[in-house]
């Protein structure tokens, strides 16, 4: 089953990994890892990972070139967009661009606009299996090496900044993930992501009340729901006891321990209320943001959660790419109240959202109404800003054409660009890890001034 229909299938989820783990080798060699606990300690950073899978236009976030682009275009953007507004910063107004302008206007947003890989360029690869494979791996090579996360857990774990007492340091809203792979070590149980869905149903619970729903409807008219529920409550308390009680000292007793615990959490967050004046967009995208910020803001042991995109669509806009405005749109309308509800709870000096993809696309609409895979996207960074200096747009492009009908941005000759890899090193850098270039075969962190 390919990643696409995991997650379109994947409706219940439980704890756990969710990948199988290979014996340790010496892949990775952690001892070369240099790290601070005073910056770890002083971020106090988390991260929501929004991951466009099948890869996302540039244009919403970059029309600088627009004009070029009509004029070179095999069909008439115009005509078939229905108007394209340029806003004053070169977002494209319709497709979630008042919202980027309203971000930015409160020092919300960072944008690159170089995320370019010349590595791909060169070697003419902009397959989607290998590009999402490298930039969630952290390496500008595919190899068997581990996700960014995983290698991110790992390092915490080696260097005594979380422990086996963490709550949900991991989560993943979206399934399988190579964010998650760890073939390169064996990990401890805890440091695997734990999988909770939108709904946040939870995935500690024993479930015992679904028995109910075993009875005929005679047995039901002849119980009494109250009673039931009371009996079933004691019967759970009697189990956590009775695990206590008979269970020798060490992992096993400790695990009773922390499912009861980590049961609660999920229930206090299931009735969490949102700060007066906060609002969502009414579309599943929303739900699962809110719920990722719900988790992060009362739980800060949860250092990350990958949210994918699940609920906008794919974005692999070969043709009829009129609906990526709308998709545009609902993803910036659920970041927008997400920093709003982030702000309320002040909690956007060590929160920050990330939102990339596999790549950007070719910027020629070609004659199925759709742009083909490019080797240039943008890089939305929002809130951490603690952490994270205010360097607004950063990256200027220009038009190529190669060919026929391949119009492709790249960056200006003086403008600053990065390699995919960068936004692993960059991870690493915000957690302490002072020399990330170790575990991304040499890519150093963004610069343009985004890190002091």
């Amino acid at each position: 089953m390919n990643r696409r229909t995991f997650i379109k299938t994947l409706s219940i989820v439980a704890a756990g990994v969710l990948l199988p783990q290979t014996k340790a080798h010496a892949a990775i060699n952690f001892d070369q890892v240099q790290f601070s606990q005073s910056i770890f300690n002083a971020n106090a950073a988390q991260t929501i990972m929004v991951f466009l899978y099948g890869g996302a236009s540039e244009l919403s976030g970059n029309l600088t070139n627009i004009a070029a682009i009509k004029a070179a275009s095999q069909s008439d953007y115009e005509r078939y967009f229905n108007g394209i507004t340029v806003t004053p910063h070169s977002f494209w107004q319709e497709a979630g661009g008042s919202l980027m302008e309203s971000l930015l206007s409160s020092q919300d947003l960072n944008l690159f606009r170089t995320c370019f890989s010349q590595i791909r360029e060169d070697a003419d690869n902009r397959s989607h299996g290998e590009c999402v494979s490298q930039n969630q791996r952290g390496v500008m090579h595919d190899n068997d090496s581990a996700g960014i996360f995983s290698i991110l857990a790992q390092v915490l774990y080696l260097k005594g900044a979380i422990s086996a007492s963490a709550k949900l340091p991991f989560i993943t809203m979206e399934g399988e993930s190579d964010f998650f792979l760890a073939p390169d070590f064996v990990m401890e149980s805890f440091l695997k992501p734990t999988a909770i869905s939108s709904d946040l149903s939870n995935p500690y619970e024993r479930g015992s009340e679904r028995e109910w729903f075993y009875y005929s409807h005679e047995e039901r008219r002849d119980k009494d729901w109250e009673e039931y529920t009371a009996q079933r409550a004691a019967f759970e308390i009697a189990m956590d006891d009775m695990a206590r009680q008979n269970s020798a000292e060490g992992k096993i007793k400790e695990n009773f321990d922390k499912r009861v615990e980590l049961e609660a959490f999920i229930r206090s967050i299931q009735n969490v209320a949102l700060p007066s004046g906060i609002t969502y967009p009414e579309d599943g995208f929303s739900e699962r943001l809110k719920a990722a910020v719900n988790i992060m803001a009362n739980n800060p042991d949860t250092r990350v959660i990958s949210v994918g995109s699940d609920g906008l669509g794919g974005w692999d806009d070969h043709n009829d790419a009129r609906s990526y405005v709308d998709r545009m749109q609902t993803l910036f309308g659920a970041l927008d109240a997400a920093m709003k509800h982030i702000k309320a709870l002040n909690k956007d000096q060590t929160i920050n959202i990330m939102v990339w993809g596999d790549f950007g696309r070719n910027v020629n609409l070609n004659s199925a109404l759709g742009w083909d895979h490019g080797n240039l996207q943008n890089l939305f960074i929002l809130g951490g800003k603690r952490y994270f200096n205010r360097v607004g747009i950063v990256g200027e492009t220009l038009l190529s054409q190669d060919g026929a009908t391949r119009m492709y941005l790249h960056p200006t000759s003086t403008s600053y660009r990065f390699e995919p890899a960068s936004v692993a090193s960059t991870i690493y850098r915000i957690y302490g890890i002072t020399n990330p270039e170790v575990l991304t075969g040499g890519y150093g962190a963004i610069g343009a001034g985004l890190l002091s």
